[in-house]
């Protein structure tokens, strides 16, 4: 009995051996079948050896390039977002299927290589497209331009410090041959001290880069005005001014993490002395398909303010008329405590081509004091015939004659009500 009962363990032993032999067998050849299989695809592709396939990209390359002198650059899909409903044709161009409402690839020339990938092309990109704009700061200057500054302008706001970084001067148009020049930069309305930059000897074209600080509360900063002054020195060391950049700040954000870099062509300075009751620059211009009448105050000069306070507000009024009839005005931000205000502030006005002849501007220099009443400084009339004369009537007649574009002239001040 012992021997059956051992020989039949041992039987039942070998079978439960060879039925884990097999089991094991089966799953080591399920993952080995699995590593190695493959979907077939519906159009497989001809395999070549790596020499044809670079040459034939090679040629198909050369042969897209004689068919067409376009810079596109192809835009291919790649072989692992293909879809599996594309059919093969006779004339090797892949169409979708229509049970695919989605994909609809534009048609397009296919080299051998991207045809040995899968990869289909839909379209092409223009590089022309992601090209920066040029900078033409340094090539495009106006006609009668005496020269353009660069420079850049940042605020500390702990410190209360206004950093400002004189870059460049381009295309200087000095009085003689040879040119020396440098920059005096003035913080308006504070005419009596300046900073001053080092001398550049014998360029029209002087680099700079140096930094100039002007400590300036916060609370004035927005009513402060930039004053760049570039001078030339000539060999009996006399200093001649070649021209002026007026930037205001109240229309800047000035912060530390936003440094400004700006660029302004010069201005020939106003040396006429200022009219009695002082002088007013401004620009006009008229859009005669909007119809529209657009009114810049830039600045006014030699004001006679009747008392010289900080609290003392300087502002324009500018009214528009018809028939000496008022129909609106608008006013620019009060400056306190300067005769020399610089504005750079913009009002439309919606006029009729048909009103320009009965139709005229006002512009009121007015000064506000705290509790009292407003007082006129001065006073300008632009218009036709109708109203004006002399350069008011000049500037006018001009500002229609040259459609769309900024007219700037200075106007002198009269008293007159």
């Amino acid at each position: 009995t012992e021997q059956a009962v051992a020989v039949a363990g041992g039987i039942i032993g070998g079978i439960l051996l060879f039925a884990l032999l097999g089991i094991t067998a089966y799953l080591f050849w399920k993952k080995f079948c699995r590593l190695f299989s493959y979907e077939k695809l519906i159009n497989p592709v001809k395999t070549t050896n790596a020499n044809a396939i670079f040459q034939d990209q090679a040629n198909s390359e050369i042969q897209l390039k004689s068919k067409s002198r376009s810079r596109s650059v192809p835009f291919i899909i790649p072989p692992t977002l293909h879809r599996r409903d594309w059919m093969h044709l006779t004339n090797e161009e892949q169409v979708q299927d229509d049970s695919d409402p989605y994909m609809t690839p534009q048609s397009g020339p296919r080299s051998s290589f991207h045809s040995l990938a899968g990869a289909y092309v839909v379209g092409t990109i223009n590089p022309d497209l992601y090209k920066h704009p040029e900078d033409k700061s340094e090539t495009d200057f106006p006609d009668g331009s005496i020269g353009r500054l660069w420079f850049s302008v940042e605020y500390e706001q702990e410190s209360e410090r206004l950093l400002v970084s004189l870059i460049k001067v381009r295309k200087l148009q000095p009085p003689a041959d040879s040119c020396s020049p440098f920059v005096k930069i003035y913080l308006l309305p504070d005419e009596r001290s300046y900073l001053q930059s080092k001398t550049k000897r014998k360029t029209l074209n002087p680099q700079f880069d140096e930094n100039f600080v002007f400590q300036v509360s916060s609370k004035t900063l927005l009513q402060r005005t930039l004053k760049f002054l570039v001078y030339h020195v000539d060999k009996q060391k006399k200093h001649h001014l070649l021209g002026q950049v007026i930037f205001p700040l109240k229309n800047e954000e000035l912060t530390e993490d936003n440094k400004l870099v700006i660029w302004r062509d010069l201005e020939k300075e106003n040396l006429e002395p200022p009219s009695e009751y002082g002088d007013i620059q401004f620009s006009l211009s008229y859009n005669d398909y909007l119809g529209r009448l657009t009114v810049v105050v830039l600045r006014a000069r030699g004001l006679k303010l009747q008392e010289e306070s900080p609290a003392v507000g300087v502002y324009v009024k500018v009214s528009l008329m018809n028939h000496n009839k008022f129909i609106k005005s608008k006013k620019t931000a009060a400056l306190l405590g300067t005769p020399n205000p610089v504005y750079n502030e913009t009002f439309s006005f919606k006029a009729d081509q048909t009103e320009l002849d009965t139709a005229s501007l006002s512009l009121s220099v007015l000064q506000s004091n705290k509790g009292e009443k407003t007082l006129l400084l001065g006073r300008v009339v632009v218009g036709p015939f109708m109203y004006t004369r002399g350069k008011e009537l000049e500037h006018w007649n001009e500002m229609i004659s040259k459609p769309k574009e900024l007219v700037k002239r200075w106007h002198a001040l009269c008293h007159s009500t």
